[in-house]
């Protein structure tokens, strides 16, 4: 069953709302970092292409070589699938990125068909190609299929934003977190959007965190 998706900023604001008539830190987190972002995005091959690209370099890296895959046409599946090594690598994608795109590009996944199934199974199914793993899979779920009661707690900012507002000794492990984030459902979505805001907020007060 798929359950409440996120299309407007008036969905995030509903969720911001749930979350703070149930939890006082969310609250005093909603209230200090103002208006939360939606954040949607395009579904299909070329977002989680683009979070393959992104993995471990800089932003502006990143930028750049999506810049010259779009201009190689090399952002649809069939293209990726097709392309030989060198042109991969001319465009600047390492060895270990060019066969994991060409692997996504040829796992036939039904992008369409994605956004009408369960989340846990959206997660199995993104997770089995190689170089897409449970981060990316879950980001893709919650910005690319709207869904609202999507978490992603291992994310070092969300683990470092919690240990913060919830006053922890210790930044929280992934499982940890992820038990944290059951009292937050069925708006997990939001209380990720939520954390984001609040790490943006809290590091600029601390400095480096």
């Amino acid at each position: 069953m798929v359950g409440r998706i996120i299309r407007t900023e008036a969905c995030v604001t509903e969720g911001a709302a749930w979350l703070a008539a149930r939890d006082a830190r969310m609250a005093q987190a909603i209230a200090l970092c103002g208006p939360l972002p939606l954040r949607r995005q395009p579904d299909g091959f070329a977002a989680l292409l683009s979070a393959i690209v992104s993995q471990q370099v800089s932003v502006a890296s990143a930028r750049a070589i999506w810049a010259r895959l779009e201009a190689a046409g090399l952002t649809e599946a069939q293209a990726m699938a097709d392309a030989g090594e060198e042109t991969l690598r001319a465009v600047g994608l390492s060895r270990q990125k060019a066969r994991y795109g060409q692997a996504l590009a040829r796992a036939g996944i039904d992008f369409e068909g994605l956004r009408g199934v369960p989340d846990d199974q959206v997660i199995a199914t993104l997770v089995a190609v190689p170089g897409i793993g449970t981060w990316t899979a879950e980001i893709y779920a919650m910005f690319a299929l709207g869904r609202a009661d999507v978490f992603a707690p291992g994310d070092l900012a969300l683990q470092e934003a919690a240990r913060v507002l919830y006053g922890l000794e210790a930044r929280p492990s992934e499982k940890a977190l992820r038990a944290m984030a059951a009292a937050w459902s069925p708006w997990r979505s939001v209380a990720a959007r939520v954390l984001w805001a609040y790490y943006r907020v809290a590091k600029a007060r601390e400095g480096v965190m």
